[in-house]
């Protein structure tokens, strides 16, 4: 199989936590090594699954919150990379796996640093919650965005 940005390849670990929403509404995607192709196709395929979600707004957010969560395990790892995208009753669920222990740090970004050091800073404004969980081989930066849910 050619490996590409999004390879339709089995991933071996579900995400914990990741449910399917009652429409079984889940993205799920392989992203290549260092392969930044993947942050605007992983944006696209965001916005298909987030047609008809959430509160007017709620999808741009998920939108730029996941390719900011994408690019990180892009740039930072040296590895493959697995985006899950759940909606479920309490709203949107995005995680990006990676398979490199080190744990990102949330850091004021310099403003003399161009656009570097801000991604998880957006997480943390805009996110209804996020967080990193560790795994056995890696870990997950995920956030939640509740689009509106009751």
């Amino acid at each position: 199989m050619t490996k590409g940005a999004f390879s339709t390849e089995a991933v071996e670990e579900a995400s914990d936590g990741a449910t399917d929403g009652p429409d079984g509404a889940q993205l799920r995607r392989r992203l290549g090594k260092a392969d930044l192709r993947a942050v605007p196709e992983a944006r696209r395929a965001l916005r298909e699954l987030l047609r008809h979600w959430g509160k007017p707004g709620g999808a741009e957010t998920a939108e730029l919150l996941t390719s900011e969560l994408v690019t990180n395990a892009l740039i930072h790892t040296d590895d493959d990379a697995v985006l899950t995208a759940t909606i479920g009753p309490r709203g949107l669920r995005v995680e990006v796996r990676d398979f490199v222990a080190r744990r990102p740090s949330l850091c004021v970004p310099n403003a003399d640093d161009g656009t570097h050091g801000r991604g998880l800073v957006l997480v943390q404004s805009l996110a209804d919650a996020w967080g990193v969980r560790s795994h056995g081989v890696g870990k997950a930066v995920w956030f939640e965005l509740n689009g509106g849910a009751v």
